[in-house]
């Protein structure tokens, strides 16, 4: 593992290393679980709860070890882990370990939002040094007194965090696509002029700053307008694949560098194997996760300039 003491410059160091952007998204869906896997822990376990968390930490570490060498980051969204209880949230926190120990950057998709300690709580929780993450997504908002917890975190552990600017989901413009009247902005635009201003002095030696933002890749046309006031922040880019977004709509999101951004999958990697002929229990899930993998680095590769 690298040992760069800036989000940004650890992050680019993957990418280059990897020639590839792809973020996979940890999201485990236990209906939707390869039955080899579903059936070896209900062997095991007689609690449903306990079975279902050991049962996606296996389905991850399976997917992991598959796209290790393919991804630079995954993102467990920790929605899917809760539901699970106590039990799942030991399922993310090990997924995590695991991830890091093959040499994967990890982004906790948890969306914290909030002011003063509670805020101080959070940026503690997810970004100290002894915490399993690299990284966290942030809604900020409710303003500059709910992000600076977090950039001190980034600054003393060489953590990272990717604010909310302009989401993948159809209704996201109902808010951010409104023009305020004194800037003649969107408020998605100007929420990326505020994380482009937070993290001015989170800056690596490689331009970039460990202070980004979350934009979709549903969107094209306000993520090239997002692309010009955020010129050193690292986009996350959600909705891929599944959710509609193709290589070519990501082509905004990155400088003429070919960086600046990272596109996250998770259904149509995930689950590819359910789409694929292959053994009835679903065995070949890691395979076919693999595969489209690959073929999400290699689209996107297209459409980015690679140095």
């Amino acid at each position: 593992m690298t040992t760069l003491n800036n989000f940004a410059d650890k992050l680019v160091e993957a990418i280059r290393r990897k020639n590839s952007v792809v973020c996979v998204g940890l999201d485990p869906r236990v209906n939707r679980l390869p039955s080899c896997i579903m059936r070896e822990m209900a062997e095991h376990y007689d609690d449903p709860i306990q079975a279902s968390a050991h049962a996606v930490l296996a389905f991850n570490k399976g997917i992991i070890d598959a796209v290790k060498d393919v991804a630079v980051m995954v993102k467990p969204q920790s929605a899917f882990y809760e539901q699970l209880g106590f039990q799942g949230i030991w399922a993310l926190e090990e997924t995590c370990k695991y991830a890091q120990e093959q040499g994967l950057l990890v982004l906790l998709d948890a969306k914290r939002g909030d002011i003063g300690s509670t805020a101080e709580a959070y940026a503690k929780a997810y970004l100290s040094d002894i915490a399993p993450v690299d990284a966290l997504t942030i809604n900020a908002y409710l303003g500059a007194d709910g992000v600076l917890p977090f950039l001190d975190m980034c600054g003393d552990n060489a953590k990272g965090i990717f604010v909310l600017v302009k989401t993948s989901n159809p209704s996201s413009g109902d808010i951010q696509d409104r023009v305020t009247v004194e800037e003649e902005m969107s408020i998605a635009q100007l929420m990326g002029h505020f994380v482009s201003t937070w993290g001015f002095d989170h800056i690596g030696e490689e331009g970039y700053s460990s202070v980004g933002g979350v934009v979709g890749a549903t969107f094209p046309t306000e993520s090239e307008k997002i692309r010009k006031v955020m010129p050193n922040a690292f986009f996350l880019v959600p909705g891929y694949g599944a959710q509609g977004g193709s290589a070519e709509d990501v082509r905004p999101c990155f400088n003429e560098d070919g960086l600046g951004a990272i596109v996250s999958s998770s259904r149509g990697i995930l689950y590819a194997y359910e789409n694929i002929d292959g053994p009835e229990d679903g065995s070949h899930y890691g395979d076919v996760a693999r595969e489209a993998a690959e073929m999400m680095r290699d689209s996107i590769n297209q459409v980015r300039k690679v140095s």
